[in-house]
């Protein structure tokens, strides 16, 4: 999550696809400390279940114009922030910094993005992932410090608002590393190793900074539960996940559909809810749908007609079998995960209707789904727990290098730094390569490569600003053949001399409003 830097070398070893199998070749692999190449972004809906974010555009209120471009790409469970925005409703932005070196044109991506979350309403968090620095890549706090003022200063010179977000440093926040205590007790040394690839090499600090940056993520609903969103990049997805999986885990009550008193997966509740639909009581010898009943039905209908598979169909078939006479009845299933006993009680006092109360769970009749949701959130909170929402993510596209492939740090042609004097911003741009043809009569006839072409991605990132008819001409002209490279870059060299110089006028202005942010600019731990 934290870091987020399109720029970092690899210093983890080898990165781990999904589900802990070693990255080949032809695999997207994810990996928050090292290459944060993406080759084909198509896979990563595929292969991580992350949206495509084009699909709920509509739904956003004045999107920014990295939505709009299509520079966020990808989301994560986004549609409830969206929502809460739109109807003015409770909402929150967090993203972090590892301080590793200059904020660079890459970060301007993220703080722009909490920037726009902070003005559409919600509460805005940006935190110095200063732990994670020291234990993952081993900086001084001497360097930590120099490196987070400079990060805090171009988040304020771009517009986040002091007095409406929370800013603050992960080794001098007390209620955070409280937070990562209790959510390190739901995570365990093989997941880390199945996630991240950490072996017995790996320092138990690197591990510390890991469930440090969950607790991060889910610091935004310290004080109420509400839709909190991660803008990151693709590379920082493997800490969104294990955040949601953990703060799932921290819940005192897990809510399912049942239909009887055994268990279903999603994929065999989904064949028992369609067929339930299907059956007629009225057919059965008492006029109740039995499970046996259903288990003879299935068993007799072909499988190119039940729309699942031959597993799925067998462990129904077990099910429903072993339940045999037993009648079928939707219900909503509230099991107690790691409820105290009196939020349990509390629980059952909550639900309204007819229920049914066992041990570990309670089966309620006359409750919705997402009503039953609600009533466990409203229940565990009012009885101590945190009553965390799943977090969500918005993902955004990586630059390409000014020199072509990926930008490096260690290149300093390849990017540019938001502390670069304007004229080294002026002649870095000048001289990057392009998406031009080999010849301007070439260009002219057959257009140039607007989708392959680094100086084209600052135009759309960057330099165009709000302004997509600008962003759209420049494209168009390009692909027409009207643009020819040098002109191109001579415009776009100029608007990121431009650019730097505004932008570090107004750093130098906001210097005094960050000592009177209150968030401690010299580390602790500094001997």
């Amino acid at each position: 999550m934290t870091g987020d830097d399109p720029l970092e070398e690899s210093a983890s070893g080898e990165p781990r696809t999904d589900g802990g199998t070693e990255a080949g070749a032809d695999d997207v692999a994810l990996d928050p400390w090292g290459s944060s190449t993406v080759s084909d972004y198509r896979k990563l809906f595929e292969e991580f279940g992350i949206e495509e974010f084009d699909e709920i555009l509509e739904e956003v209120p004045n999107p920014h114009y990295l939505m709009r471009r299509g520079v966020i790409f990808g989301h994560r469970d986004y549609r409830p922030v969206a929502e809460a925005l739109a109807k003015g409703e409770p909402a929150a932005v967090l993203s972090g910094f590892m301080p590793t070196g200059d904020p660079h044109i890459g970060h301007k991506l993220v703080f722009d993005e909490i920037i726009w979350h902070q003005q559409q309403g919600a509460e805005a968090f940006a935190l110095i992932a200063d732990l994670e620095a020291n234990a993952a890549r081993g900086m001084s706090w001497e360097e930590i410090d120099e490196h987070a003022r400079s990060y805090l200063l171009s988040l304020l010179a771009l517009g986040f608002d002091p007095e409406k977000g929370t800013l603050y440093r992960q080794s001098e926040n007390r209620e955070l590393q409280d937070l990562a205590f209790d959510l390190g007790a739901e995570a365990n040394f093989s997941e880390f190793q199945a996630i991240y690839g950490f072996d017995g090499e790996t320092s138990v600090s690197h591990m510390q900074s890991v469930v440090t940056q969950m607790a991060d993520i889910c610091y935004p609903q310290l004080e109420e539960p509400i839709p909190t969103v991660i803008p990151v990049g693709p590379d920082q997805d493997p800490h969104v996940r294990l955040a949601r999986d953990l703060a799932e885990r921290m819940r005192y009550f897990k809510v399912s559909e049942a239909y009887a008193s055994f268990e279903l997966d999603a994929d065999e509740r989904a064949l028992v809810a369609e067929w339930y639909d299907r059956l007629d009581p009225a057919e059965f010898d008492d006029d109740d749908l039995r499970c046996v009943h259903l288990a003879e039905t299935l068993a007799e209908t072909p499988l190119s007609e039940l729309e699942t598979d031959a597993a799925t169909l067998d462990s129904v078939l077990t099910k429903l079998e072993e339940a045999g006479m037993e009648p079928l009845r939707p219900r909503v299933r509230f099991f107690d995960r790691r409820a105290t006993d009196e939020a349990f009680e509390a629980l059952i006092d909550a639900i309204e209707g007819e229920k049914r109360v066992y041990e570990g769970h309670v089966d309620a009749f006359d409750v919705e789904r997402a009503e039953a949701e609600e009533l466990a959130l409203e229940v565990e909170v009012a009885n101590g727990g945190y009553g965390f929402r799943p977090p969500s993510s918005i993902y955004h596209r990586f630059m390409t290098g000014l020199t072509g492939g990926k930008m490096s740090s260690s290149i300093a042609a390849s990017h540019i730094s938001l502390l670069d004097d304007p004229e080294e911003g002026y002649e870095k741009v000048k001289s990057a390569t392009t998406g031009g043809r080999e010849t301007a009569e070439e260009q002219r006839e057959l257009g140039g490569k607007a989708d392959e072409c680094p100086v084209y991605e600052l135009y759309a990132y960057l330099l165009a600003g709000d302004d997509d008819e600008f962003a759209k001409r420049v494209y168009d002209e390009c692909v027409g053949g009207e643009r020819l490279c040098g002109g191109c870059k001579e415009q776009a060299a100029e608007l990121m001399r431009e650019f730097l110089a505004e932008h570090q006028e107004k750093r130098a202005e906001v210097e005094e409003l960050l000592e009177e942010t209150g968030i401690e600019l010299e580390s602790s731990r500094r001997r």
